[in-house]
């Protein structure tokens, strides 16, 4: 039985593709992209799942598969043309599936995309996924929140330079599409109850074979990581929580993290799984 709308038009299902593991996509979304007939792919997230999936089937998805895939600071195919594209393709009465990185309502600008559907008469739903912010600390073994430690955490974009962010470090930070902006958001974070010592930590590549794990505080993480050239994808965790982290034995508590440390004694950590 297919979960899409049945109209004269077709419809437009938005499915949140979580962090590109396809264990993680939900049964709905799942459903979602087998009785598609278009499906419009983000880069991040979302081809992974989709290739995962071709594999496990054997075979291609029937769907039609439209690329709008964005790379930093190159957009070759702009929102309000994705836009378009989702009300084209579902006024032709086609069945569609935008399929977007980690969740649609996170940073993925699915609420414009929702509200263009819904100006132009086309019957659209959300699918939500598995945010990046939450999925890719856990594979680090770092809980947001956590009694004695955490109470509260914020998801913030490094897209925009941080100007201000309160609280200490019981109150996790967790910084989406960070890397180009790192050294100044460290820089904020560090001023006020966190302080330069406060733990940080790097997952690049979240579930994807290339991930990478780096450890270190806010006055050392912009030196590490333009060291080791960290690149994106990847999240930044700040707070206390960071310390709990398999990758982080023993470095807090038996070492210092020193600002410029020479590469053979840095405390970074990497797992490639």
């Amino acid at each position: 039985m297919s979960i899409f709308t049945h109209t004269a038009d077709g419809s437009v299902l938005l499915v949140g593709a979580g962090p590109g593991d396809l264990g993680l996509l939900t049964v709905k979304g799942l459903r979602a992209l087998e009785s598609a007939e278009v499906i419009v792919a983000d880069r991040l997230g979302a081809r992974s799942v989709i290739d995962q999936l071709e594999a496990e089937r054997g075979r291609p998805l029937d769907a039609e598969i439209i690329d709008v895939g964005k790379l930093p600071g190159h957009h070759p195919v702009p929102q309000q043309r994705i836009n378009e594209i989702l009300v084209e393709q579902a006024k032709a009465g086609r069945r569609v599936v935008r399929l977007k990185g980690g969740d649609p309502f996170v940073f993925g600008r699915g609420g414009e995309e929702v509200a263009h559907c819904h100006a132009a008469g086309v019957d659209v739903q959300v699918v939500p996924g598995v945010t990046s912010a939450n999925s890719v600390p856990a594979v680090a073994g770092i809980p947001l929140t956590h009694r004695g430690l955490a109470t509260t955490y914020t998801v913030i974009t490094g897209h925009d330079q941080l100007t201000e962010l309160g609280g200490g470090r019981d109150h996790t930070v967790v910084v989406l599409m960070g890397i180009g902006t790192l050294a100044h958001s460290a820089m904020i974070l560090a001023r006020g109850a966190r302080r330069g010592d406060c733990p940080v930590a790097i997952i690049e590549d979240g579930y994807g074979p290339d991930q990478r794990v780096t450890i270190g505080t806010l006055e050392t993480i912009a030196f590490q990581a333009a060291r080791r050239q960290v690149r994106s994808p990847a999240v930044v965790v700040v707070g206390e929580v960071v310390t709990l982290s398999p990758y982080a034995n023993g470095v807090f508590e038996t070492q210092q993290i020193p600002e410029t440390a020479p590469a053979t004694t840095s405390p970074v950590l990497t797992r490639n799984p």
